[in-house]
């Protein structure tokens, strides 16, 4: 069994999704960010970084108790554990790597600061931050739009978890200035995912929770973005 901390964001749908895919059983511990239950003891022994999502797997390496945090370690600790959604073959491997790097250094910062500035999860206007930030945001499209020019999925002719870190942050494309007629081959590989059974119910996780675009409360905005983010913890 795996205990899965976590919360309706992209990074907590990734894991969600790769645990729906490989068919791992799991049980749900929400940790509400917006209330800051990301800063309790118990949960920052499990993840310092105070970031969802974060497993423990009771049944990890040599049948030992194992935890972990980062939701790309996740998908490749998932995906070592059950054989699925990683090809076997070193290039095709490392195609998969390449782009789930990708993910992590570029889809997730450039869509993450998109949709603050975006948001009223900055109050303020500030028309170059949301320029900068939603024209990177429109290149990264046009980088996954030409890949799929020549592959059917973002790594390659397989399904993998690459795809499935993308998908989760381009819900919000739309709301970051997308249009999709722009990218007609990406916008095919998003229905082709969002599609899946194992990913509606992995979107389905916590969907209660979920919160309206442009809807942070101040408390919440101090709670993300605020000075408790910051603070030194010995």
């Amino acid at each position: 069994m795996i205990d899965v901390y976590t919360w309706p964001t992209p990074n907590g749908h990734k894991v969600h999704i790769m645990l729906e895919e490989t068919g791992l059983p799991y049980t749900v511990h929400p940790v509400n960010i917006r209330s800051g239950e990301q800063f309790d003891p118990a949960f920052l022994a499990i993840s310092p970084n105070n970031k969802i999502p974060a497993i423990v797997d009771h049944e990890g390496p040599e049948g030992k108790s194992y935890q972990l945090m980062e939701s790309g370690a996740i998908l490749l600790y998932l995906a070592g554990k059950t054989g699925k959604l990683m090809p076997a073959s070193v290039k095709e491997k490392y195609d998969v790597l390449q782009w789930l790097m990708f993910q992590m250094a570029s889809v997730g910062p450039m869509m993450g600061q998109a949709n603050h500035f975006g948001s009223n999860a900055a109050p303020e206007r500030i028309e170059y931050a949301i320029n900068r930030y939603r024209n990177e945001v429109r290149r990264l499209h046009g980088v996954m739009e030409h890949q799929l020019s020549t592959a059917k999925w973002i790594a390659g002719s397989s399904y993998s978890i690459a795809d499935i870190a993308i998908f989760p942050w381009l819900r919000a494309s739309e709301r970051n200035g997308i249009d999709w007629k722009e990218f007609p081959r990406l916008k095919a590989w998003f229905d082709r995912i969002a599609d899946r059974a194992a990913v509606q119910r992995g979107l389905n996780v916590l969907s209660q929770q979920v919160t309206p675009a442009g809807q942070y409360d101040p408390k919440a905005r101090e709670v993300l973005f605020g000075a408790a983010q910051y603070q030194r913890r010995s």
